[in-house]
C-alpha cells in the first residue's frame, strides 16, 4: 500500500484513513466535494463517514487537517446523522485544532462547534468546551471561551446553558494567562447582556479591580433585551418570522420575548448550596426552649446568620422548622416571633421546593399569628408566608387557609384574604381550577359582607385577583348572588391587579409583598400544574377545555385543563349565553303573550286552548312552522315555551297534540337561545310524559335538546330530582334510561355524581324491578367513566343487589367509553362537554373520591397512640398499629390532616420486626385509599421511606412494599415521586434488592407518563452505575429501564450524563444507550378529541401498548439491536443478520441440531468489516476488560450466531469445560479444510479464545494454545495479516498468559508470540508486550522483557516503539525490580540492544541510578560480546516476511493502513517513490505500476520531464543478479530497481560515520554528473536534501565538537556535500523539486555554516565558505522561485523571532531576499504570488510595523518594503487580486500597505526613487563581484596545486566547478553575477561567537488557505509517506536539533522522523553494512573491512545500473 497507485485506487473513505498524508488530503478533498453534492440530508452516503469525521479534524498534518476541517464543517451542516459524532468531534476540535497556530484552523473549529449547536447538539458541545477549560494549554482555554462566547452571542441563553459557564468564571478570572483573563472578561460581558444582574452574586468574590472593569463594561451595554441572531434548525421558521418583523419595522414580539428571557436564568441556580444543619449550635434546641427570652433570641440569631446563605442544601429540617413554628405560635415576645418568621422565610427561600413538605405544618400557625397588631411582626409573617407559598402549591395548603377564614379575629381574616390575593397572582388559569376556586370564593364572599371594612377590602382584592387570573366566565357562577355595587368593586380591583405571570412581573404590586426570585415564580406555576390532575369537576356550569389548555401552559399528564380551565376568559364562548342563563329573569305571562303574539300567527295563539283537539293540533302545526322559520336572535324562547305550557299545557289529553307539543319544545331548544329559565318551565312536564308509551320518545328528544342547550350536568340533576319527587315508577325508570343514553352521547364531564347517587340509591331500593334495572344500567354506564371507585358508594347495599351491580360492572370491564357525539354541535362550548374527558384513568375516580364525605381523624391520633407505636415492646407497637388500622377502617374516607401519624409510621418502616413492617405497609396502603389524592402531600415524608423498604432482604416484605408504592402512586400520580432528589438518593444506595425493585417499578411506570419532572435526570448517574452493578439482576433491570428514561430525557441528555464516567465505563454505557435508542418507545400520545375518554375500565387498554413492547425489549436487552415492535419490519438490516439475537438463529437452525456435517464457519461477506465498523462506531462494546462480563459473552454469542454453526456455538458457550475441549477439537479438525471460514471469523475466534484464557481449567488452556499455534502457522502460510482490531482484542490477553506459573504454558505462549510476528509487524507487537512489563505478576514481567530482547535481536532497533529511547528507558526501569528474574531479564534485554546498537544504548536509556548502572556495565562486560552483525538468518527472514505479507495484502484487497506490514514496506511507502506491493518475480507488473503512477506524477508536475522519466523507468527490468552473499532471492527483488538503491544510498548520506557518508555522496555525485542518469534522482530530491542538511547539522553539532576527529575529514565531507549540491542545483528540473520546508532548512543550514567561526579558523575554512557562497547563489537562482522566496520569508521571520539567533544570520537571510528581489523581473511570471503574499501577510501579522521598527537594524523593514514595492511595480493594481489565500486580511497591514503603494505609484508615475533604493540595496554586490571571482579562481588553483588534496574526487569537483562558471560565462545558463552575495559573505568571516541555535520550525504546516492546495500538490507529491510524527517521537539524531522558536512553516524536520526511520530501515535491510558504520561512529575506530567491502559491492551495483542504462 506504500504505492502511490495503490491509494489512488482506494475509495474515498479509505483514503481518509490512509497513513499517507497525501492520500488523506486527497480523501478529504474528495469527501468535501461529495458532501457538497449530496442534497438529501438523510442520504445513506453520510453514514459511511460517520466514524471518520473525528479523524478529519484531528489529522496530525496541519495542511491536511485544514481540508479535513472544511469537509467536517460541510458534513455537520448537511448530514442528518452528524449529531452522533458531536462528542468525539468537538473533543477533537478542542484538543487538536484550538492549539493550532493558524487562525484559519481555529476559525473552522469554532464554526464546526457552532454548527453542532445549530443542529440541536448544544449540550454536548458545551460539555466538551467546558472540559477544554481544564486544559493546560492557554491557547485551548482561550479558544474554548471564545467559542462559548460566540455561541451565546449568536444562539442566546436559552440554548447555551449559562450555569456551568458561570460556575467556572471565577477560576478563569484567576488565571495567570492574560489572554484567558481577557477572554473571561468578554464572556462575562456577554453573559451579563443576557441575564443582567443575576450574574452579580456568582462574581462577587473576584478581584475588585476586575469587578470594577466589568462594571464599567456592563454600564456600556444597551438596555434593550438581546435577541439570538442564529437559530437551531427547529427554530429556523422563527428566524424567518423575526426577519419579516424587522423588515416591517415591527417589534411585536418584544414583550413576549422579554417575558421568556428574564426567568431563563435564575441567580439561585447559579449558586452553590450550603449545608447549615451541622453548623447549628449544639445547644440550639435547649436554648430555643429556654425560659429567658435573651437565650431564645441568641438561638434564633444563630439561625438567622446561617439562613442568609441564598441557597441551602437539602436535609432533614423537620426539627428546626418545628422549633421555629413553636416560637411563632407560642412565644410571648413579639420580637422573637418576628425573628423566627424571618428564619422561616430564609429557610423557604434557600430550600425552595424542598421546603414544601414542611409548609402544611407552618401555614396555619403563621395565619393564626396574624392576630398580632405590630407592623414589623405582621410584615415578617407576611414575608414568611409568601416565601413558604412559593415552595408549595395552593392546593396543598388550601385546607389550612380555608380553616382560618372562619376565624373571628378580623385582622386574621384580613391578612388571610390578602395572602390569598397575593397567592392568586402566582397562579394561572390552569393552576387555579374551579374545584379550588369554589371554596375560596365561597369563603371570600362571606368576607365581603363582613362588618370590618379592612376585611371587606381584602376580600374584594382577593376576588378581583381571581377574576383577573381566570377570567369572568369562571368566576361569575360564584358571584351570581353578589349585588351590582360589590360586583363593580371586585371588577375595579381586578383592573388594578398586575399578575406575576403577565407581561409585567408585578413583583412590587404589593409593597409588603415578598419579592421572589424570578425563577421561582415560574416554578410555582409549573408545580401548580400537578394539582390539576386530580381535581374533580362535578360542579354544574360550563367547562371549557381548549382555551384553558392554552392559558395554563403545557398541561400535565392526561388532563388538558381541569374544570377550572374554564377560567380562561372564554374567548370562544362570547355569545353571552352564560350571561343570559344567569341573568334571564322569569317573565310574567302577560309579557310572554305579548312577545309570542309578535312572532306567532294570531290564530295560533287563539286556538292554543281550544276545546277541539283538531284545532289544537292545527294550531300546533302552525306553531311548529313558525318556529322552524324563526331566526335564532328573534326567537323569544321563554315566551314560546310558556305559551306551550299554557292550559291545557302538559295535561294535554290527545297524544297527537302532545307529541307535536314535545317536538316543538325540542325545536325551540335546538333553534333558539334556550336558557335554564325556559328549561325550568318545561322540564316538569317532560319528566311527567317520559314514561308515556306514545309520547315518551318525544319527551326524551326534547330533554336531550334541552340538555344540549343548558348542559347535561344541570339538566340531568333537574330531571332526576323531579323524577324521584314523583311516585310514577315508569317515569323513574325511563328517566334513568334516558340519563344512561345521554351520558353516552354527551360524555361524563361535569356531571355531579353526588347529586344523583342518592337518587340512584333510592332507585336501587325501589320495589319496581324496572326502576332497579334502570338504576343498575345507569351505574354500568357511569362505571365506564368513573371506574372501580364507583363501587365504594354502594358497599352497604344488600349482597344480592351488590352482586347484580358487580355483574353489570363486569360487563363493562375492558370497554372504553364512546366518544361524545352531542354537546359539541350547538354552541361553541364545543370543548365544554368533554373538558374532563381527557383524564387519565385515575382522574375519574378522583372525581368521585373527592365527593365522598371525609372524616377528620386527627383527634383520634393521640399522643398516647403515637407513643404506643414507638414503644420498645413490639407487642405494644403492634397494638398501636392495630388501633390505627381500626381507626382508618371505621372512617373509610379521611381528611388529609392526620397529625403526628406520618412520623410514627415512618419509624415503623424500619422496624426490626418484619411482621410489623408488613403491617405498617398494609396500613399505608389502606391510608392511600382512604385519603385519596390528598395523600400526595405525604409522598416526601412517608412515600419515599416505603421505597427504602424495597431494599429489604425478605421477598414478602419487598412485595408488600411494592404493592404499597403502587397503591400510593395510583392516588398521587408519578410526578410527586419523581420530583426532587429523593428518588435519586434511593437509587444511589448500593443495595441490589432496592435497585432492582426500584428500577423495575420505574420501568413499569415511566412508559405510561406523558411528561416527567426535570429532576428525573438526577437518577441517570445512578442508573449508569446500576448498568455496571456487580449484581446481574440489577444490571438487567437497569438495561430494561434505560429506554424509558431515554423516552423522557432524550438521547442527548443521557449521553451527556456519561461525561463523568470513567472512559471504559463510558464506552460501555454509550453502547447500551445506542441500543436503547433503537428500543425507545414513543411517549403516550396526548388524548385527542375523538378518543378522549380513556377512563375507568379502559385503563389496562391504555397501558398495554406501552408496556407490551417494553416487556419485549427487556428480553433482548443484551442483543445489539432487536426491536420487538418491528421484528418483522425492515428493522433488521443486512448487518443485523449477525446481531439478531439468540432467538432468531435458534429458530432457523432447528434442523441443524442433528446434522453436524456442514461447515462450522459460515463465510458472511463483509461480516468482519461490518463488525469492525460497529466496534469503531461504538455500536457494540469494545473488547476491553480485566475479566469478561456477561454482556461481552452475550455480545460475542450474538455476533457468532450468524457465522458459526449452531451446534458448535452451543459447545463453545457451554458452562461445562469439557464441551469447550470438544469445540476446540472440532476447530482443530476443520482448520485446514475451512481456511476461508477461519479467516472470515478470525476476530470472533480470537475473542472466544481470550475468554478461554480466563478459564481455570488447564486442559482447556493447553488445548487453546495448541490450536493457536496451528492457527498462526496456517495464517502465515496463507500470508494473512492481522488487523488492528484482531490484534488489540487478542494480544493483551495472550501476553497476560505469559506469566502463567506452569512452564509448559509459558513456553507455548512464547512460541505463539514468535509465530505472531509472521502475521503482525514486530514493531506493533512491541507496545503490547511492553504493556505486559507493567503487570503485577513478576513472572509475566520477566517473560515480557525477555520477549522484548528477542524482538530487538531479531528485528533490530526499529521495533522499539514509540521510539527506541522511550522504550529502553521503560525497560531500564526494571533493572531495579525486586524480583531477581525480572532484573536479569531487563539486563539481558539491554545487553541484547547493546550488541545490536553499541554504546549509543547509554544515551538512550537516560539516567540510571549508580547501582543499576554498575549492574548493567558489569553485565555488558560479562557478555563480552562486542557488537557484531545480526545473524544472516534474520536478514533473510525479514524480506521474506515482507513479501509474504504484502502480497497477501493484495490478495485480500484490504483498505486500511494496518494491512501494510513489515518495516521494510513502511520504509518504501515513506520514500514517496512508487514500489509494487507484490514482489514475487513480478518485475514487469511492478514496473507497469510504477509507470502508471509516475505518469501521474509527471503530468501533475513538470511536463518536460515525461520523456526522461519513462525511459528511465523501463530500464531497471534488466537488472542482473547482485553478487552478495548467499541471501534469499527476495533480497534481489527488493533491490531490483533504482529507487530502492537510491533510497539506500541517500540513507547513508546522513550516516554518523564520515566515510560512509562521503562514499554515499560520491555515488550520488556520479549519478548527478551524467545528464542522462541524473533524472533517476527525480522524486528523491527532498529526501536527499533532508539527509544532506541532517549531515550538515550533525557536523555542526557533533563532529566539529569532537576533538578526536581530524578536521581534514570534516573539510573533505563539507567539500563533498557542497560539490554535490552545486551539481544538483545546476540541473534546474531537479532543483525545482525541492519543497519550501526543505529549502528553508537547507538555507538555514548553509547560512549557519557560513557563520561558523570554527570553520574560519581551519586552514581551508575560507575556501569552504566561498564554495557555500556560490552554492547559495545557485540555490536562489535555480530552485522553484515561489518555494525559495517563501522559505526565505519564513526563515527571516523565524530568525527575527529567535532571541538566541545572531543578527548576522537574519542579515544574510535578508541579503538572500534582496538577491531574489533583483531576480523578480525575470521570474515574476513563474511565481505563485498568492502564496508569497500569504507569507508576507503572516510575516506582517507576526511583525506589525511597530514591532519591526523596534528591531536594532532597519534592514528588515526595508527588505520587506523593497520586496512589496518591486511586486507592486511589476504587477500593478492586479496585485490586489492575489490576496485570495489570506483568510482575514485585517490581521496584518499588508492590504493597506499595498493600497498605499498603488496610490503612490499612481500619483507619481515615473518616480524612480524606489528603483534607486532597490539598486542601492545590492550595488555593493555588483561592484566587487568580478574581483571576487578572480580571487575565488586563484584559491581553486592553489588548492589543485597542493599535493595532499589532489584526490581524484576533489579534482573532478573543481573541474566541474570551473566548467559551470565557463558555461555561465558563455551564457548557456542564466546570465548572472557569479556570487551575488560574496561581499557580505566576506564580512561574516570575522570570527563571531556562534550560538548553536536552530530555528527549524518543527511544526505541522504552513498557514494557508484551501485554495492553495492544488498549487501545492507539486510539493506534496514529493513528501514522505508517513504521518508527521509527534515531536517527541524522534530518533536519537533529532535530539541534536533545538526546539523551534515559532511554528510557522511545514518545515522539513516534520518529515525527519519518517525519513529517518525509512533511511534506517533501508540500512537495516543491509545490517551487515549499517551496523558497521554505526559501530565505527560510536567507537571512533576506523571503518572495518566488511564495511568497505559492502561499499565496493554497492559501487559495483551502481556501475551495473549505469551500464544497463547506457
Amino acid at each position: 500500500m506504500g504505492d502511490d497507485s495503490e491509494w489512488l485506487k482506494l475509495p474515498v473513505d479509505q483514503k481518509c484513513e490512509h497513513k499517507l498524508w497525501k492520500a488523506r488530503l486527497s480523501g478529504y478533498e474528495e469527501a468535501l466535494k461529495i458532501f457538497q453534492k449530496i442534497k438529501d440530508e438523510k442520504s445513506p452516503e453520510w453514514s459511511k463517514f460517520l466514524g471518520l469525521i473525528k479523524k478529519f479534524v484531528t489529522d496530525s498534518n496541519a495542511v491536511v487537517q485544514l481540508k479535513g476541517l472544511e469537509a467536517a464543517l460541510v458534513y455537520v451542516e448537511n448530514a442528518h446523522v452528524a449529531g452522533k459524532t458531536t462528542g468525539e468531534v468537538v473533543s477533537g476540535v478542542v484538543s487538536k485544532v484550538f492549539n493550532q497556530p493558524k487562525a484559519k484552523a481555529k476559525e473552522l473549529g469554532i464554526e464546526i462547534c457552532l454548527m453542532y449547536i445549530e443542529i440541536e447538539k448544544g449540550e454536548a458541545v458545551q460539555e466538551e468546551l467546558l472540559k477544554g477549560l481544564d486544559n493546560k494549554n492557554p491557547k485551548i482555554i482561550v479558544a474554548c471561551i471564545e467559542t462559548l462566547r460566540k455561541a451565546l452571542s449568536e444562539f442566546g441563553s436559552k440554548i447555551i446553558l449559562l450555569k456551568p459557564i458561570i460556575k467556572v468564571l471565577p477560576k478563569l478570572f484567576e488565571s495567570r494567562e492574560k489572554a484567558v483573563r481577557d477572554e473571561a472578561k468578554l464572556i462575562a460581558v456577554e453573559i451579563y447582556r443576557w441575564i443582567r444582574d443575576a450574574l452579580r452574586p456568582p462574581l462577587q468574590n473576584i478581584n475588585s479591580v476586575q469587578l470594577k472593569e466589568l462594571e464599567e463594561e456592563w454600564v456600556k451595554l444597551p438596555t434593550s433585551a438581546p435577541r439570538p441572531t442564529r437559530f437551531l434548525r427547529s427554530q429556523q421558521e422563527l428566524e424567518a418570522k423575526l426577519e419579516q418583523q424587522q423588515s416591517a419595522g415591527g417589534d411585536a414580539e418584544g414583550g413576549g420575548d422579554d417575558g421568556d428571557e428574564v426567568p431563563q436564568i435564575d441567580a439561585y441556580e447559579l449558586l452553590e448550596a450550603v449545608e447549615i444543619l451541622s453548623k447549628l449550635p449544639k445547644d440550639f434546641y435547649d436554648k430555643i426552649e429556654a425560659k429567658k427570652w435573651q437565650e431564645r433570641k441568641e438561638a434564633l440569631e444563630s439561625v438567622e446568620v446561617l439562613i442568609k446563605n441564598p441557597k441551602l442544601e437539602a436535609g432533614d429540617y423537620a426539627d428546626l422548622v418545628k422549633a421555629l413554628k413553636k416560637v411563632v405560635g407560642k412565644d410571648t415576645n413579639v420580637m422573637l416571633v418576628a425573628l423566627a418568621a424571618k428564619c422561616l422565610t430564609g429557610l423557604a427561600v434557600g430550600l425552595r421546593k424542598k421546603f414544601g413538605q414542611y409548609a402544611g405544618h407552618v401555614v396555619p400557625t403563621i395565619l393564626e399569628k396574624f392576630k398580632e397588631k405590630k407592623p414589623q411582626v405582621v410584615q415578617a409573617l407576611q414575608e414568611a408566608i409568601d416565601a413558604i407559598f412559593l415552595t408549595t402549591t395552593l392546593q396543598n395548603i388550601s385546607e389550612d387557609v380555608l380553616a382560618v377564614m372562619d376565624n373571628k379575629n378580623p385582622t386574621i381574616k384580613q391578612q388571610t384574604s390578602l395572602f390569598i390575593a397575593r397567592s392568586f397572582r402566582h397562579c394561572t388559569a390552569s393552576t387555579l381550577p374551579k374545584s379550588l376556586l369554589k371554596p375560596f370564593c365561597a369563603a371570600l364572599l362571606k368576607h365581603i359582607n363582613d362588618s370590618a371594612p379592612e376585611v371587606r377590602d381584602a376580600a374584594f382584592e382577593a376576588l378581583g385577583t381571581a377574576l383577573k387570573v381566570v377570567g369572568e366566565k369562571a368566576v361569575n357562577p360564584f358571584l351570581a348572588d353578589v349585588d351590582k355595587l360589590k360586583l363593580d368593586k371586585i371588577k375595579e380591583c381586578s383592573e388594578k391587579v398586575e399578575l406575576i405571570h403577565g407581561k409585567k412581573a408585578g413583583l412590587a404590586a404589593d409593597k409588603k409583598e415578598f419579592k421572589p426570585l424570578p425563577g421561582r415564580t415560574a416554578a410555582s406555576g409549573a408545580a401548580g400544574d400537578k394539582d390539576t390532575k386530580d381535581i374533580s369537576a362535578p360542579k354544574p356550569g360550563p367547562l371549557k377545555k381548549a382555551p384553558a389548555a392554552k392559558a395554563g401552559g403545557p398541561p400535565k399528564k392526561g388532563k388538558p385543563a381541569a374544570p377550572g380551565g374554564a377560567g380562561n376568559t372564554g374567548t370562544k364562548n362570547k355569545k353571552g349565553l352564560e350571561t343570559k342563563e344567569i341573568v334571564e329573569p322569569e317573565l310574567s305571562i302577560e309579557v310572554c303573550e305579548e312577545k309570542a303574539s309578535a312572532v306567532l300567527p294570531p290564530t295560533c295563539i287563539q286556538l292554543l286552548d281550544s276545546s277541539n283537539w283538531k284545532e289544537r293540533l292545527a294550531c300546533m302545526e302552525e306553531f311548529q312552522k313558525a318556529v322552524e322559520l324563526m331566526d335564532r336572535t328573534e326567537m323569544p324562547c321563554q315566551a314560546l315555551v310558556r305559551m306551550l305550557a299554557k292550559k291545557p299545557g302538559w295535561k294535554e289529553t290527545n297524544f297527537q297534540v302532545m307529541q307535536m307539543k314535545l317536538h316543538i319544545v325540542a325545536l325551540i331548544a335546538q333553534k333558539g337561545n334556550f336558557s335554564k329559565t325556559s328549561a325550568q318551565v318545561v322540564l316538569d312536564g317532560l319528566v311527567d310524559k317520559i314514561g308515556d308509551v306514545k309520547c315518551g320518545n318525544n319527551a326524551k328528544e326534547a330533554m336531550t335538546a334541552i340538555a344540549e342547550a343548558c348542559m347535561l350536568p344541570w339538566t340531568a340533576e333537574q330531571v332526576v330530582s323531579m323524577a324521584f319527587s314523583q311516585k310514577n315508577p315508569k317515569n323513574q325508570s325511563e328517566t334513568l334510561n334516558w340519563l344512561s343514553n345521554a351520558i353516552k352521547e354527551f360524555g361524563f364531564s361535569g356531571l355531579n355524581v353526588k347529586a344523583f347517587i342518592s337518587n340512584v340509591k333510592t332507585a336501587l331500593a325501589a320495589t319496581n324491578p324496572a326502576v332497579r334495572t334502570a338504576a343498575i344500567t345507569l351505574l354500568g354506564v357511569m362505571y365506564l367513566y368513573v371506574g372501580p371507585s364507583l363501587r365504594m358508594f354502594f358497599e352497604d347495599e344488600k349482597p344480592a343487589l351488590l352482586s347484580q351491580i358487580d355483574a353489570e360492572f363486569e360487563k363493562m370491564q375492558g370497554q372504553s367509553p364512546p366518544a361524545p357525539t352531542r354537546g359539541i354541535s350547538k354552541h361553541s362550548t364545543s370543548g365544554t362537554d368533554e373538558g374532563e374527558d381527557g383524564d387519565e384513568p385515575d382522574d375519574g375516580s378522583n372525581d368521585v373520591v373527592d365527593l365522598l364525605p371525609r372524616t377528620e381523624i386527627s383527634d383520634k391520633i393521640t399522643s398516647e397512640l403515637v407513643s404506643k407505636i414507638g414503644d420498645k415492646n413490639w407487642k405494644i407497637r403492634k397494638e398501636g398499629l392495630d388501633e390505627v388500622a381500626g381507626i382508618i377502617n371505621d372512617a373509610k374516607f379521611i381528611q388529609p390532616n392526620i397529625g403526628e401519624l406520618p412520623t410514627a409510621l415512618k419509624g415503623r418502616l424500619n422496624d426490626s420486626n418484619k411482621i410489623l413492617v408488613q403491617q405498617t405497609l398494609n396500613i399505608l396502603q389502606q391510608l392511600a385509599v382512604a385519603m385519596g389524592p390528598n395523600i400526595k402531600q405525604h409522598v416526601k415524608n412517608l412515600g419515599i421511606p416505603i421505597i427504602t423498604v424495597l431494599g429489604d432482604s425478605k421477598n414478602n416484605v419487598r412485595a408488600a412494599a411494592l404493592a404499597t408504592v403502587n397503591a400510593w402512586a395510583e392516588q398521587t400520580g408519578m410526578k410527586e415521586w419523581l420530583e426532587g432528589e429523593d428518588l435519586s438518593e434511593e437509587l444511589k444506595k448500593e443495595n441490589p434488592f432496592l435497585r432492582q425493585e426500584l428500577l423495575g417499578w420505574l420501568a413499569e411506570k415511566l412508559p405510561t407518563l406523558r411528561s416527567t419532572p426535570t429532576d428525573l435526570i438526577l437518577c441517570v448517574p445512578h442508573l449508569y452505575s446500576c448498568l455496571e452493578d456487580r449484581n446481574g439482576d440489577v444490571r438487567k433491570k437497569a438495561q430494561d429501564a434505560l429506554p424509558f428514561f431515554m423516552m423522557h430525557l432524550g438521547y442527548e441528555k443521557m449521553a451527556k450524563a456519561t461525561g463523568k464516567l470513567k472512559p471504559t465505563s463510558k464506552d460501555q454505557v454509550l453502547a447500551m444507550l445506542e441500543k436503547a435508542k433503537v428500543n425507545m418507545p414513543a411517549k403516550p400520545a396526548p388524548p385527542t378529541k375523538a378518543t378522549s375518554k380513556p377512563m375507568g375500565g379502559s385503563a389496562p387498554a391504555k397501558f398495554q401498548p406501552a408496556s407490551a413492547p417494553a416487556e419485549d425489549c427487556i428480553s433482548s436487552s443484551t442483543e445489539p439491536k432487536p426491536d420487538p415492535k418491528k421484528a418483522k419490519a425492515p428493522g433488521l438490516s443486512s448487518k443485523a443478520k449477525s446481531a439478531q439475537g439468540k432467538k432468531m438463529p435458534s429458530k432457523t437452525s432447528l434442523k441443524e441440531d442433528e446434522d453436524k456435517s456442514g461447515p462450522i464457519f459460515i463465510v458472511v461477506p463483509n461480516g468482519k468489516e461490518q463488525r469492525m465498523k460497529d466496534e469503531k462506531g461504538l455500536k457494540v462494546l469494545k473488547w476491553n476488560f480485566t475479566t469478561p462480563r456477561d454482556e461481552y459473552i452475550e455480545q460475542l454469542k450474538t455476533q457468532m450466531s450468524s457465522c458459526v454453526a449452531k451446534w458448535l456455538q452451543d459447545e463453545m458457550f457451554h458452562s461445562d469445560f469439557q464441551h469447550h475441549n470438544k469445540a476446540l477439537a472440532v476447530m482443530v479438525d476443520h482448520l485446514e479444510s475451512e481456511k476461508e471460514g477461519v479467516i472470515g471469523c478470525l476476530d470472533l475466534i480470537l475473542k472466544w479464545l481470550t475468554l478461554r484464557f480466563f478459564d481455570t481449567n488447564t486442559s482447556v488452556l493447553m488445548k487453546a494454545l495448541e490450536y493457536l499455534k496451528l492457527l498462526f502457522t496456517l495464517l502465515s502460510e496463507e500470508e494473512y495479516h492481522l488487523t488492528e482490531n484482531e490484534a488489540s482484542s487478542f494480544i493483551p490477553y495472550l501476553v497476560v498468559k505469559v506469566g502463567e506459573p506452569k512452564d509448559v504454558i509459558r513456553k507455548d505462549v512464547r512460541a505463539i508470540l514468535n509465530r505472531m510476528c509472521l502475521v503482525y509487524p514486530a514493531s506493533k507487537m512491541f507496545p503490547f508486550i511492553m504493556e505486559g512489563t507493567k503487570s503485577k505478576n513478576s513472572k509475566q514481567r520477566a517473560e515480557c522483557l525477555e520477549e522484548l530482547g528477542c524482538l530487538v535481536e531479531s528485528y533490530g532497533m526499529n521495533v522499539c516503539q514509540p521510539t527506541p529511547g522511550k522504550a529502553l528507558k521503560e525497560i531500564a526501569v526494571h533493572i531495579g525490580d525486586r524480583d531477581n528474574a525480572v532484573r536479569n531479564a531487563a539486563l539481558n534485554t539491554i545487553v541484547t540492544v547493546y550488541n545490536v546498537h553499541g554504546d549509543q544504548v547509554f544515551k538512550l536509556i537516560g539516567n540510571l541510578s549508580e547501582k543499576d548502572m554498575s549492574m548493567l556495565e558489569e553485565r555488558i562486560k560479562r557478555s563480552a560480546k562486542r557488537p557484531s552483525a545480526a545473524p544472516i538468518k534474520q536478514v533473510e527472514e525479514k524480506p521474506q516476511r515482507a513479501q509474504n505479507i504484502s502480497s497477501n495484502a493484495n490478495m485480500l484487497r484490504k483498505g486500511p493502513a494496518e494491512d501494510m506490514s513489515s518495516k521494510l514496506n513502511q520504509a518504501r511507502s515513506m520514500s514517496g517513490h512508487p514500489e509494487a506491493a507484490q514482489m514475487v518475480r513480478r518485475e514487469f507488473q511492478l514496473d507497469l505500476d510504477e509507470i502508471e503512477n509516475d505518469n501521474g506524477t509527471v503530468r501533475c508536475e513538470m511536463p518536460e520531464l515525461v520523456q526522461h522519466k519513462l525511459d528511465d523507468i523501463f530500464e531497471p527490468v534488466l537488472i542482473p543478479e547482485p553478487k552478495i552473499r548467499a541471501v534469499s532471492p527476495h533480497f534481489d527483488d527488493m533491490h531490483s530497481n533504482t529507487a530502492s538503491t537510491i533510497n539506500f544510498i541517500i540513507s547513508q548520506v546522513a550516516s554518523g560515520d564520515i566515510n560512509t557518508s562521503i562514499q554515499a555522496l560520491t555515488q550520488i555525485d556520479e549519478v548527478l554528473r551524467q545528464e542522462d542518469k541524473a533524472e533517476a534522482m527525480s522524486g528523491h530530491i527532498d529526501q536527499f536534501l533532508i539527509a544532506t542538511f541532517m549531515q550538515l547539522r550533525l557536523i555542526y553539532n557533533t563532529h566539529m565538537a569532537d576533538e578526536k576527529l581530524e578536521k581534514d575529514e570534516i573539510i573533505k565531507l563539507y567539500s563533498c556535500i557542497i560539490g554535490n549540491m552545486i551539481s544538483l542545483f545546476q540541473i534546474e528540473s531537479l532543483a525545482r523539486e525541492a519543497s519550501t520546508g526543505v529549502l528553508k532548512d537547507l538555507m538555514h543550514g548553509l547560512i549557519t555554516l557560513m557563520l561558523d567561526s570554527r570553520i574560519e579558523d581551519l586552514e581551508e575554512g575560507q575556501q569552504v565558505i566561498r564554495s557555500v557562497n556560490l552554492l547559495v547563489v545557485k540555490v536562489l537562482e535555480k530552485s522553484d522561485q515561489t518555494n525559495i522566496l517563501s522559505a526565505l520569508l519564513v526563515l527571516l521571520q523565524d530568525s527575527l523571532l529567535a532571541t538566541a539567533s545572531s543578527p548576522k544570520f537574519s542579515e544574510l537571510v535578508m541579503k538572500c531576499l534582496w538577491r531574489m528581489v533583483r531576480l523578480l523581473p525575470d521570474t515574476i511570471n513563474s511565481i505563485n504570488l498568492d502564496r508569497i503574499l500569504l507569507d508576507i501577510h503572516i510575516f506582517m501579522k507576526v511583525f506589525p510595523k511597530e514591532k519591526l521598527k523596534q528591531c536594532k537594524s532597519e534592514f528588515p523593514i526595508r527588505t520587506l518594503k523593497t520586496l512589496l514595492h518591486t511586486l507592486c511595480k511589476l504587477k500593478g493594481p492586479k496585485i490586489l487580486d492575489h490576496l485570495t489565500m489570506i483568510d482575514n486580511k485585517n490581521e496584518s497591514e499588508l492590504e493597506a500597505h499595498l493600497c498605499r503603494m498603488m496610490k503612490h505609484s499612481m500619483d507619481q508615475t515615473g518616480s524612480k526613487s524606489d528603483k534607486e533604493t532597490e539598486k542601492g540595496a545590492s550595488r555593493i554586490d555588483e561592484k566587487s563581484s568580478k574581483a571576487k571571482v578572480n580571487d575565488f579562481l586563484a584559491e581553486i588553483f592553489k588548492k589543485i596545486g597542493s599535493k595532499e588534496n589532489t584526490k581524484e574526487f576533489f579534482q573532478s569537483y573543481v573541474e566541474r566547478g570551473l566548467r559551470v562558471i565557463e558555461m555561465e560565462r558563455e551564457g548557456k545558463g542564466r546570465i548572472s553575477t557569479s556570487t551575488g552575495i560574496s561581499p557580505q559573505m566576506e564580512v561574516t568571516c570575522v570570527p563571531t561567537p556562534t550560538s548553536t541555535v536552530s530555528s527549524i520550525g518543527n511544526t505541522n504546516g504552513e498557514e494557508v488557505g484551501p485554495s492553495v492546495y492544488l498549487e501545492r500538490l507539486k510539493i506534496l507529491r514529493q513528501r514522505c509517506g508517513l504521518d508527521n510524527t509527534k515531536q517527541d517521537d524522534r530518533p536519537p539524531l533529532t535530539s541534536l536539533l533545538s526546539k523551534p522558536a515559532v511554528p510557522t512553516v511545514a518545515s522539513s524536520t516534520d518529515m525527519l522522523h519518517s525519513k529517518l526511520s525509512q533511511l534506517r530501515e533501508s540500512r537495516e535491510q543491509h545490517q551487515h553494512s549499517d551496523l558497521d558504520s554505526n559501530q565505527t561512529h560510536s567507537s571512533g575506530t576506523v571503518t572495518s573491512s566488511s564495511s568497505t567491502a559492502n561499499i565496493d559491492d554497492l559501487k559495483k551495483r551502481l556501475e551495473r545500473i549505469k551500464s544497463s542504462r547506457k
